[in-house]
């Protein structure tokens, strides 16, 4: 379905992958209109591209608001959500009442109305610990331990899931799920790994002074956890391959296969950083898991192909963060 001309509502639009979205939504010749309170995202975030988009201020929970945002659009792309770890064991109240209640909203905004698309942006969360390394669409979601916060965030995408893809079958004429893998670039926030550990090591490397050319840097875990990441240009164009060519009721997977330790991630930042990093392993949180890495078979069968490596992606993330240590919040001593 071609994306020029068409009206699209993009929830969460100043967040970091909203507003990457609503970039590539707005080059591609589509009228955007962004709903986000702001509370994580923010309009800095879309450049000389805000001046193109319809910017409303409101929250996901608020229903009124989501329906009148909704009105006259061809396509609502739901991204709105609290991310970040250190939110998922904080304030797991936060990420469901956003999760749910914003989910509901949605929902009724798509059918009150008469939109005729949804594409709800989902996450790699909702596997926590997969059976299965690649990891493809048909895996079993799971909540192991309703008792862990950190399933605050799963829970609920599992949950936006199933709302999406039953309200599909018979109310909504195209449904579209995109389930991202660790996503990373600049100005993604604070809160998730490859932000902390640019942001620890560049602190290290101050506080040994410029000739010292290695730092040993503190991390949760071994350091032999894997993930594959995915350079946020490289994650919109998958997107953008979903919304033109995936088929209703469809569930993507949009990452890279190219897995890495996060060791090896903590070295790749420091050769970023000019320097030698020397990993300290920690205490893993409650409920990470070991392995996470997406098959992206049916995202390829799109027409998709990861452009980015980990090494230029990293470079590029890493030094933003370096460069902009006082703009972050004071690190955590308990950290």
């Amino acid at each position: 379905m071609k994306i020029s001309g068409r009206k699209f509502l993009v929830t969460g639009g100043t967040g970091f992958i909203g507003s990457s979205l609503v970039k590539s939504l707005v080059e591609s010749g589509a009228t955007v209109r962004s709903l986000d309170n702001d509370s994580r995202g923010s309009r800095r975030r879309l450049g000389k591209t805000a001046s193109d988009v319809e910017l409303i201020t409101g929250d996901i929970r608020d229903a009124g608001a989501v329906m009148q945002a909704a009105k006259g659009m061809d396509s609502i792309c739901h991204l709105a959500y609290v991310n970040g770890t250190e939110f998922f064991y904080t304030k797991p109240d936060l990420v469901l009442d956003v999760a749910v209640r914003g989910m509901v909203n949605v929902i009724d905004a798509t059918l009150g109305q008469n939109v005729g698309e949804l594409v709800l942006a989902s996450s790699s969360e909702v596997y926590q610990t997969p059976p299965t390394v690649p990891t493809d669409e048909t895996v079993p979601l799971s909540v192991p331990d309703p008792l862990n916060p950190r399933y605050s965030y799963g829970g609920g995408k599992i949950i936006a899931e199933l709302m999406a893809l039953n309200y599909g079958r018979a109310h909504i004429p195209r449904v579209l799920v995109f389930r991202p893998h660790n996503a990373y670039g600049i100005d993604m926030g604070w809160e998730h790994v490859i932000p902390q550990l640019a942001m620890r090591t560049a602190r290290l490397q101050q506080a040994a002074g410029a000739k010292s050319k290695k730092v040993q840097l503190p991390i949760q875990g071994t350091g032999q956890e894997r993930r594959s990441f995915i350079y946020i240009d490289d994650l919109v164009s998958g997107v953008m391959k979903v919304i033109e060519k995936g088929e209703h009721l469809g569930i993507y997977h949009v990452g890279t296969t190219d897995e890495v330790t996060i060791a090896e991630l903590a070295r790749e930042i420091g050769h970023a950083l000019g320097v030698e990093v020397e990993v300290v392993p920690g205490k893993l949180q409650p409920g990470g898991t070991q392995r996470r890495c997406p098959d992206i078979t049916k995202l390829r069968a799109l027409g998709f192909a990861p452009r980015t490596g980990l090494r230029e992606g990293v470079e590029t993330t890493a030094r933003w963060y370096a460069e902009h240590l006082d703009q972050a919040p004071p690190p955590d001593p308990a950290k």
